[in-house]
């Protein structure tokens, strides 16, 4: 049989799966316990009991100073920054993106602009937010919006003009206005498109959200991130890399069930 037709069983996708996990996890174990035998005071890799220490101090005792518990304090800012700026993204690229992938009038006038804007560094835009929005949440969102909104609004652009001619050209037979062929044509067929394409933006609004917080911010992951790296305290900094991966996973996980369930018919078509 050759590789190409090979498809393992449930049980063997999650062992392979598995696999590269447990590795990593090996190979770590190894390099901090040769370096903690060389040097017991070394603060590159720390064991897992001295990173358990630290999670219990963040997340399960309040902290002596303000009595938040510190971890959870965080996810709370971090999340709330996130999730409003993807939503607002969100929002703006289904609306834009429709548009300028059904009317070719806005899509000939506002595309161009769109393409050339998308490629500026949202980063490099950071000072001139923070100049103009002041160091508060707003120009945090606003880095999250920027950085992900123009990208989306080209891919769903792009996907609306993948639909196929033939369907528009049926419901404009049947009397359709432009608005109905939107909603009742275009929408139902974008939704579970724009799902994949928020999957895609979580990491790029991550980068943003940290980098944001690492430079003006009193509260959030990246803000604790940037806080003790000056004490080189990598049993705290490990953990919050690893839980904001763990987040991350988590809503990507959570787009797929909603696509899942919500439509049915796209993972169907998908699998075929």
């Amino acid at each position: 049989m050759r590789a190409i037709n090979y498809r393992p069983d449930r049980t063997w996708r999650f062992a392979l799966a598995f696999l590269p996990f447990a590795l990593l996890c090996l190979a770590y174990v190894v390099g901090s316990g040769v370096r903690l035998a060389e040097n017991p005071n070394d603060k590159l890799l720390p064991s897992f009991s001295k990173m358990g220490e630290a999670i219990d101090d963040y997340a399960l005792k309040p902290d002596a100073r303000t009595g938040d518990y510190l971890l959870w304090e965080d996810t709370g800012a971090s999340l709330t920054r996130l999730l409003t700026g993807l939503a607002i993204s969100t929002l703006i690229a289904l609306v834009l993106g429709i548009v300028l992938g059904l009317l070719p009038v806005a899509g000939a006038t506002f595309a161009p602009v769109i393409a050339v804007l998308s490629m500026v560094p949202p980063l490099a835009l950071l000072p001139i937010l923070f100049i103009v929005m002041g160091l508060g949440e707003a120009s945090k969102i606003a880095l999250i919006v920027i950085g992900t909104s123009l990208k989306l609004i080209r891919d769903i652009s792009l996907r609306v003009e993948d639909i196929p001619r033939e369907q528009l050209i049926k419901a404009q037979t049947l009397g359709a206005s432009s608005l109905q062929i939107a909603l009742r044509v275009i929408l139902p067929q974008t939704l579970p498109r724009l799902i994949d394409s928020v999957r895609f933006e979580i990491g790029p609004a991550w980068l943003f959200l940290i980098a944001a917080e690492a430079i003006a911010a009193d509260s959030g992951l990246g803000y604790r991130i940037f806080l003790v790296r000056r004490y080189l305290s990598m049993d705290v900094i490990l953990p919050y890399v690893a839980w904001i991966t763990l987040l991350a996973f988590l809503m990507d996980l959570g787009l797929r069930l909603l696509q899942r369930k919500a439509f049915p018919w796209f993972a169907q078509a998908r699998a075929a």
